[in-house]
């Protein structure tokens, strides 16, 4: 399985900027896709998932309302489209794959991590 996370870079606050995760490797059925994030000194923490068979995506509270996960199959590509970004914002986005036999938003869900990609919010 491999996950390619691209669609970082610098954006100032209040700016926009969209990540895609596109994967391979396997059928993905009703797996779920995430997106956790990493920033400096602080724990892996999850932005938000959606399952390649349902259209019900689920975001963290941190970022709903200015955060939006959706998925292309025909692409096998889990987008994250982020709005009003924050300082708070900046870290390493992560996409992952798994199962989602557990929440969703716990780690142990997933069992294949993309390389991460940078996010840079400047204020």
């Amino acid at each position: 399985v491999q996950l390619q996370a691209s669609g970082g870079g610098l954006v100032q606050a209040g700016g926009s900027l969209r990540l895609s995760c596109s994967a391979s490797g396997r059928t993905f059925g009703d797996y779920a896709m995430g997106w956790f994030r990493q920033a400096p000194g602080k724990d892996r923490q999850f932005v938000a998932a959606i399952r390649w068979s349902s259209n019900s995506p689920y975001c963290a509270d941190s970022v709903k309302g200015r955060f939006t996960i959706s998925r292309d199959n025909a692409k096998s590509t889990v987008y994250l489209q982020m709005n009003s970004l924050k300082g708070e914002d900046t870290a390493i986005y992560y996409c992952a794959t798994g199962p989602g036999l557990q929440r969703l938003e716990e780690q142990g869900s997933y069992d294949y991590w993309g390389q991460g990609t940078l996010v840079t919010v400047s204020s």
